[in-house]
């Protein structure tokens, strides 16, 4: 199966959810802690950006059971994911050391989150549950203390809420919105590319939305601030959660108003105009001089594919 069999236009990764979410079960600590001990509950381990896999023959699992997890190192305090076909699905993290000493063994590895999802690791249908593991375990990693008084806090409803019970505050998991537009010019689009980038791949344009900023205006102002252009028309296409740590893309298409481009050197290495035909040879990475657009896990691949096809 290839990534474009993988990630059909309109499907990137992370955008299948199987789970319910249950979101019922949140607050029944007796009720999560009997499932947890139940023969058919399964946990993803989240290390950093990567996730603890276990090899069989050629074969790999990400689904694992409580007492692989906690055999490999994970640590206990279960994040609750969902119900999948009536068995719960737990979000658990492992420490460096633990995840280092996997390392010598020939059965479990951990394998980088975004290299997993392009290259079919696990199926796509689980992607958007490792997504919401990655992102509410690396949410509890970095919110250990309250912002408000600075007491350690504790995780409660299953692992959606972390309470200060010094002050009393409140704390949620944050999804951060980012605009992300394929702009248009007749049969052109824009692309730009960032020194993080493979080689000589190109992307859309992206950008975080700032407070008290609609959609339509981030889009309009993150063009301008990349590539110096004014755009008009924007309309939204869909969305895709992305677990770096837990943005939410707005996948967007606008209309130029200009073609001159002052690239903004701080932000992007190159921007450029593209037609139709390159851009298809970019996709299918046949481009002459080794030109590559976005991988189709990724929401900006679907963004020129629609694109391509409204052409």
């Amino acid at each position: 199966m290839t990534a474009f069999d993988s990630f059909p236009l309109g499907r990137p990764a992370f955008v299948t959810n199987v789970l319910d979410r249950a979101a019922h079960l949140r607050n029944d600590e007796a009720k999560l802690l009997a499932l947890e001990g139940k023969r058919d509950t399964r946990a993803y381990v989240v290390h950093r950006d990567s996730l603890v896999v276990n090899k069989e023959n050629d074969n790999s699992r990400a689904l694992l059971t409580i007492d692989e997890a906690i055999k490999y190192g994970a640590n206990p305090g279960t994040i609750f994911l969902g119900l999948r076909e009536g068995a719960a699905i737990f979000g658990m993290d492992i420490g460096a050391p633990a995840a280092e000493k996997l390392l010598s063994r020939d059965d479990v590895v951990a394998i980088d989150l975004r290299g997993m999802a392009m290259h079919g690791v696990v199926p796509p249908d689980q992607l958007s549950a490792i997504a919401m593991a990655k992102s509410l375990v690396n949410w509890h990693q970095r919110h250990g203390y309250c912002a408000n008084c600075g007491s350690r806090t504790v995780m409660t409803q299953g692992g959606w809420k972390r309470d200060c019970p010094s002050c009393k505050a409140e704390h949620f998991p944050r999804t951060d919105p980012v605009v992300i537009m394929l702009v248009t010019s007749g049969d052109k689009c824009l692309l730009g590319r960032q020194k993080p980038f493979p080689p000589g791949m190109y992307s859309c344009l992206a950008g975080f939305v700032e407070a008290a900023e609609t959609i339509e205006d981030a889009a309009r102002r993150e063009v301008f601030e990349e590539s110096g252009m004014r755009c008009t028309d924007v309309n939204y296409y869909m969305t895709q959660p992305w677990p770096y740590p837990s943005s939410l893309m707005i996948g967007c298409t606008t209309r130029a108003a200009n073609e001159d481009i002052v690239v903004d050197h701080s932000e992007l290495e190159d921007a450029r105009w593209f037609d139709r035909a390159e851009v298809g040879l970019m996709i299918q990475r046949q481009h002459p001089d080794g030109l590559a657009g976005p991988h189709p896990f990724a929401i900006a691949h679907h963004l020129l594919g629609r694109w391509m096809h409204a052409g």
